[in-house]
């Protein structure tokens, strides 16, 4: 499922898209990550982007805000690769829908229970 080598990216729904397009702020981030949504590549960049820690644009279909909640929700997390191939997490399963997951809801609903 994940490739170390990266060529993952060749495959990625944005591979052809300026990338200005894909490193925004604020509202703009929502338009760039409905591209995520379309891409078989999807969770190898989700995945690339956690373990890297890259800290700015849409990566996977996560913000970097949304990325930093899950790096401080799973701090235990060494391997996110593994992580993400995990069946029986429900929040794996709502990465990986058609959709926009709603990550900080989740983390702070977790939080305060």
């Amino acid at each position: 499922m994940f490739d170390k080598d990266q060529t993952w990216a060749s495959r990625a729904a944005c591979a052809g898209t300026e990338p200005d397009a894909l490193f925004v702020r604020g509202a703009a981030q929502r338009q760039a990550r409905q591209l995520c949504f379309t891409c078989p590549v999807r969770m190898e960049c989700l995945a690339d982007a956690l373990s890297s820690n890259a800290s700015f644009g849409v990566w996977g279909g996560l913000t970097e805000r949304e990325r930093r909640a899950l790096v401080r929700r799973y701090p235990e997390v060494s391997d996110w690769p593994a992580w993400l191939r995990r069946e029986d997490d429900e929040l794996i399963t709502e990465l990986r829908a058609q959709r926009a997951p709603r990550i900080i809801a989740r983390m702070r609903a977790a939080h305060s229970a």
